[in-house]
């Protein structure tokens, strides 16, 4: 049996959410995107330049938030 006979969904710690197998996703505007690779990465941070799928953009995010905490006083 192949992966897209067993779909699944595994959601990744301030990443996005990596769809194994057979999946269609809706974007905001209600328009299907099937999945053509075995593991594909949908964005869940909300900056990504080609949703619904990821591009890495919640790395920058992350960083960002990192240098720009408040100081503790």
């Amino acid at each position: 049996m192949t992966d897209f006979e067993h779909p699944s969904i595994v959601l990744c710690p301030q990443g996005p959410m990596l769809l194994r197998g057979d999946h269609e996703v809706m974007d905001s505007e209600g328009n299907p995107h099937h999945t053509v690779r075995p593991v594909s990465a949908v964005c869940m941070c909300g900056g990504s330049a080609i949703k619904p799928w990821c591009d890495g953009t919640h790395r920058l995010l992350a960083d960002r938030a990192r240098t720009h905490k408040p100081s503790d006083r």
